[in-house]
């Protein structure tokens, strides 16, 4: 089972050498360099070459945050992308399949796609954004929680509450078409517990990592979304007992007491490739 550690993706702002520089020696699992958000109008153009230019960031994967396609950048910024060779990019506030066809088109068969959900619309056409990953080329959902709590006129408060049913329509949509789905940032910059929190929140929910804006949170976020040592043992047990000759043609064996089935050994194995890769990336 191939797999691909996204416990953590730290976005940096494109406009900041230092910052892409530094990112480089940082421990998190996916560097996203923004040309968008962080980024003022004025710097938009050499954000926009650093970001294609930059290579170098070992076993980090480099995603590259575009301006949207509604804005004066976003043309630009997906036709550079398209002769750099960033493992993504990352589209904001898609609210329907044509945004990303559009943005297949503009960039090439070669590099993947990323979707922020962060819009009403979004919400509505979310299976139907779902259901064209395979032919557009998208591999992963990203939560934009501030801007879902603005245009909804949220109030979410350090529990989420109002955004949490959002969060898993997102989540069952990304599970149900095999996508990676990253939770959206947190505010908080220097609260670890506050920070570990949020992560253990959203490995609850089902996120496979949280998108973070300050390297202080990269920790954090690493920890909680990593198999516990616990978790290995148990997952080495269940499929270490579905391998011996007694279990052979089961579907469900007991093991220390409990009933598990194939379904518990598959999320096992799963457990097993994660840690291993983690491993291998260290």
């Amino acid at each position: 089972m191939t797999i691909r550690p996204r416990r953590s993706a730290l976005y940096m702002p494109a406009s900041n050498a230092r910052a892409i520089e530094k990112a480089r020696s940082l421990d998190c699992d996916v560097v996203i360099l923004d040309l968008e958000d962080a980024v003022a109008p004025e710097a938009k153009e050499a954000a926009r070459a650093q970001a294609v230019a930059a290579s170098g960031f070992g076993h980090r994967e480099l995603v590259i945050r575009a301006n949207g396609l509604d804005t004066p950048w976003g043309a630009a910024d997906l036709a550079a992308i398209r002769g750099a060779s960033p493992d993504a990019v990352l589209i904001p506030k898609v609210s329907d399949v044509l945004t990303l066809r559009s943005a297949r088109e503009a960039i090439g068969q070669d590099t993947s796609l990323w979707a922020m959900i962060e819009t009403g619309r979004a919400l509505l056409d979310l299976p139907s954004i779902g259901a064209a990953a395979s032919e557009v080329g998208l591999t992963t959902f990203v939560v934009g929680g501030n801007d879902l709590a603005k245009e909804l006129h949220l109030r979410p408060g350090i529990d989420r509450a109002p955004l949490l049913p959002i969060l898993s329509q997102i989540v069952i949509v990304a599970r149900t078409y095999g996508l990676t789905v990253l939770d959206g940032v947190m505010n908080v910059l220097d609260d670890e517990v506050a920070i570990e929190a949020e992560c253990r929140q959203g490995l609850a929910f089902g996120f496979d990592g949280k998108t973070l804006i300050h390297p202080a949170q990269i920790a954090p976020a690493n920890r909680v979304f990593a198999p516990s040592d616990e978790e290995v043992a148990w997952a080495e047990t269940v499929v270490a007992a579905f391998a011996a000759p007694e279990a052979a043609d089961k579907g469900a064996i007991k093991v220390e007491g409990k009933m598990v089935e194939l379904l518990h050994r598959d999320e096992a194995q799963r457990t097993l490739a994660m840690a291993a890769a983690i491993r291998a990336r260290t």
